[in-house]
């Protein structure tokens, strides 16, 4: 039999892992290994005719400007849209422009937005603060509780917003409730999947409309380039979302397309490792005479630790900690560490701690950062990709200065 007539040549026939490294390439003609990197901003065409058939959108898979269309963001996309399950996907400059770009290209003035209270900072920005200048309301609800989405849904609701696991108190949404609700009354789902990642959780099969990520995080993972993705249908994604984009120039660069790609191929081992440090970190804590508490999803002790085991494979790379003695328990801990750095960043290589009541929620009202959960002890850990036992060395000494 040829190698054409193989079934694996079909890349949904491949796992997740194997989807990473192969999935979406094009190779130029030199027939090169690595992706090839195309840093050009326009493109010449063969004829008139030829750039006309492009421009109405009758050349399949041309390129006429890199501001929306380049080889790196097809590889990029294509690699995540079959990663995620989707039929469409495009790129942005960064995950908050991303999730601008997701969330206005689906509304309309008058239109209504719901979505869980607890979102990190620019997410809720964006809800509370963006949309409502373009004539767009928002209602905020305890996104724990399903039936909160359903008591704040509106003949104009037109789009329900949610995180799960939320930034940074890991508290959970029920994605397919929360989806059948939506749908219910007439209106679209996203879903930023940032802290479960592509792997353990797929917000589309759980009937979520729209995916966002930033790909700053897992993506990269390395802490070298920033970007964000939107996956969907068709229709959505190249409907609306694509026009937004096409029209606001939210571009990610070739370049960074070019990484994030190259990042996907080590994704899968390095969210697994880093994942499995991040359940043994939780289970040496969880019972510290320091620690009011940690959250973790995949810890008996999170109140939502079912609903993480039904709708997330693994708990991911991410955990909260209460500290004893409020903001300056949390920060006594934070400076007296040694491996684990301060920085605001996640799913990066290295472990990386922040306190979200000072930094990623410092604009929120204190009423607002206890409401959702952000105490003046919490500090949100991302693990990296160190040896497990020197992190829990260093976070046990940092606990000792507590």
């Amino acid at each position: 039999m040829s190698k054409q007539n193989n079934p694996l040549r079909d890349p949904k026939k491949l796992s997740a892992a194997t989807q990473m490294v192969h999935g979406g390439g094009k190779r130029s003609q030199f027939h090169e290994t690595s992706e090839a990197l195309f840093l050009n901003s326009g493109y010449a065409y063969p004829s008139s005719e030829h750039a006309e058939l492009l421009f109405q959108g009758k050349v399949p898979g041309g390129h006429n400007y890199s501001r929306f269309a380049n080889p790196n963001y097809d590889m990029f996309q294509d690699r995540m849209a079959l990663i995620e399950g989707a039929e469409a996907a495009r790129c942005f400059a960064t995950g908050m422009s991303a999730v601008t770009n997701a969330v206005m290209s689906q509304v309309r003035t008058g239109d209504h937005i719901v979505a869980s209270q607890a979102l990190f900072g620019g997410c809720r920005y964006v809800v509370e603060d963006f949309a409502p200048r373009f004539g767009v309301a928002s209602t905020l609800v305890d996104g724990r509780d399903p039936g909160n989405f359903a008591k704040a849904m509106q003949p104009n609701t037109r789009l329900v917003f949610i995180e799960t696991p939320t930034n940074p108190t890991l508290e959970l949404v029920d994605i397919r409730a929360v989806a059948e609700i939506a749908h219910a009354h007439g209106a679209k789902l996203i879903v930023d999947n940032v802290f479960a990642t592509a792997l353990y959780q797929k917000p589309l099969e759980l009937g979520a409309d729209i995916v966002t990520y930033s790909a700053t995080k897992h993506i990269d993972g390395q802490g070298r380039v920033m970007g964000g993705i939107v996956l969907g249908s068709k229709e959505i994604i190249e409907g609306d979302l694509h026009t937004f984009l096409r029209h606001t120039g939210a571009t990610l660069s070739p370049f960074n397309a070019w990484v994030l790609t190259k990042g996907l191929e080590t994704f899968a081992l390095r969210v697994e490792q880093m994942t499995n440090s991040a359940a043994k970190i939780a289970d040496a804590l969880s019972s510290h005479p320091k620690v009011n508490r940690v959250i973790y999803p995949h810890h008996p002790d999170h109140p939502q630790y079912e609903l993480a085991k039904k709708q997330m494979k693994r708990g991911s790379t991410l955990l909260a900690l209460d500290v004893k003695g409020g903001q300056d328990g949390a920060f006594a801990l934070a400076d007296s560490l040694a491996v684990i750095l301060i920085s605001n960043n996640l799913g990066d290589a290295k472990s990386l701690i922040t306190h979200p009541r000072t930094t990623t929620h410092q604009r929120l009202t204190e009423e607002v950062r206890l409401e959702t959960g952000v105490t003046p002890g919490l500090l949100r850990l991302s693990v990296g990709l160190e040896e497990a036992d020197d992190l829990i060395a260093d976070l046990m000494f940092g606990l000792d200065q507590v």
